[in-house]
């Protein structure tokens, strides 16, 4: 996408909670996107007693979602992490569903509450902000989605800026219980915005 990151400033989600499982001596049955599941290869996935689900994209299939429902179902205590709970994403070819409408149906179906381990929990921001060292206040949120992106970062104590591309809509800015930090037409935006009004 033309900029010059390296892969230790990029987070996910999927390292966090492999170390929760890791942790609980947990074995999952995994609903992720294929390109996700290297990230799991060192853990015991055998006689799954919980379910991961993430952004599956088209392995979101009835038979695929009923086979994490029948795991969970069986499990006297269901057990189910979600890495996110966005309601949709944009990519090239339009909008298309997120995890967390996935999350909702498995958590409807089987009377249970996920953990969601990624936006928009505290807790993943908190450890993005331990990771650079950082106070909430000393960051700021750029993002697309006004409740995953900035209404996560807020809760964490940080500024969340909206940008008017990918999956914003209008009334985004007249949200009854999430408002923006500020509203900017794109990343560039934001950015010279946040260079030129640093304290």
């Amino acid at each position: 996408m033309g900029f010059d990151i390296s892969v230790s400033h990029v987070f996910s989600p999927a390292p966090a909670l492999v170390r929760i499982l890791r942790e609980r001596h947990l074995r999952p049955h995994l609903l992720v996107h294929d390109d996700l599941m290297p990230e799991f290869d060192d853990v015991d996935t055998s006689s799954p007693n919980c379910v991961v689900i993430g952004d599956a994209a088209d392995k979101f299939s009835y038979q695929n979602l009923n086979e994490a429902f029948r795991v969970l179902i069986g499990l006297e205590k269901p057990l189910l992490f979600s890495l996110g709970q966005g309601r949709y994403y944009k990519e090239t070819d339009g909008l298309k569903l997120d995890v967390g409408v996935f999350m909702k149906a498995l958590e409807y179906a089987c009377d249970v509450q996920a953990e969601v381990v990624g936006k928009p929990s505290a807790d993943f921001f908190q450890t993005v902000l331990n990771d650079m060292s950082l106070q909430p206040h000393e960051a700021v949120m750029i993002g697309d989605d006004l409740l995953n992106d900035v209404g996560g970062a807020q809760r964490c104590g940080m500024k969340g800026i909206q940008v008017r591309t990918g999956k914003y809509r209008p009334s985004d800015e007249k949200h009854p219980s999430v408002r923006a930090d500020g509203y900017l037409d794109d990343l560039a935006a934001a950015a010279d915005a946040i260079l030129t009004n640093h304290e």
